[in-house]
């Protein structure tokens, strides 16, 4: 049954213009990549990390975050038109499995998006000629760190999306607490549990851990791993006594 709920979300999904939402971040970083003159920096450090470090910047901080609601209004739009909900609802299915799938799909497109900016740095290295040993493992860690720390953050709005009829509530949601995320990966108090920061710290390879991410690993386990206990709970419920 959960396997045909999959199904129906991922049929949805294909047909609601996914691809160019998905292309919209990685290109923002490709821009930015081709505009950085990283040749003129003469610092001694692998150009593969320079450039990694200029295109994360606004990707991350900013525009990773926001595709992540974005992402979640797309994938409800359907069930809040014409009394889609109460549609899908009555059919043989629970609704923890319809959270589930959505919630899946989400972090699933969130992937894709991550793996389209690694493409984007590759090709944005070969196009200005850089021939210093690609960082392999520093690239992988920012690129799978940057996934799963947005798993809170999709959680939380999968949830605001099923709350709110309207795409602009939860966008709006989602741009007024981005913003300030400039300001809190400053803080060293603040910036590590400030969840829409986290996409940033976690792909930012200049904190020098030598754990599995750029951050330390009890930070995973404390701050992404609660925040994502607490997101997830808290939709799940809303959606099991959501009325329809």
């Amino acid at each position: 049954m959960f396997w045909q709920v999959i199904q129906s979300e991922w049929f949805k999904f294909r047909k609601s213009g996914i691809l160019p939402i998905l292309l919209v971040s990685p290109f923002i970083g490709l821009m930015i990549g081709l505009m950085t003159n990283i040749s003129q920096m003469n610092t001694g450090v692998n150009a593969w990390y320079l450039l990694l470090q200029f295109m994360i910047l606004p990707y991350a901080l900013l525009f990773l975050p926001l595709m992540t609601g974005v992402l979640a209004g797309v994938i409800c739009r359907y069930e809040h038109q014409a009394g889609g909900w109460k549609q899908f609802l009555s059919l043989p299915v629970t609704r923890g499995s319809v959270f589930l799938a959505k919630y899946l799909l989400l972090t699933g497109a969130v992937l894709v998006m991550q793996l389209l900016f690694l493409a984007t740095v590759f090709l944005v290295g070969q196009i200005k000629g850089v021939t210093d040993p690609f960082p392999m493992m520093i690239i992988w860690k920012s690129v799978l760190g940057g996934w799963i720390a947005t798993f809170p953050l999709v959680a939380l709005q999968l949830t605001l999306s099923i709350l709110w009829k309207s795409f602009a509530a939860p966008f709006a949601v989602n741009v007024i607490f981005t913003l300030p995320s400039i300001l809190a990966v400053n803080s060293e108090d603040f910036g590590p549990y400030y969840p829409w920061g986290q996409p940033f710290l976690m792909m930012y390879a200049g904190g020098g851990s030598d754990g599995v991410f750029h951050v330390p690993w009890d930070q995973v386990l404390t701050v992404f791993g609660g925040s994502l206990v607490i997101f997830f709970a808290a939709g799940w419920i809303y959606f099991q006594r959501k009325a329809v």
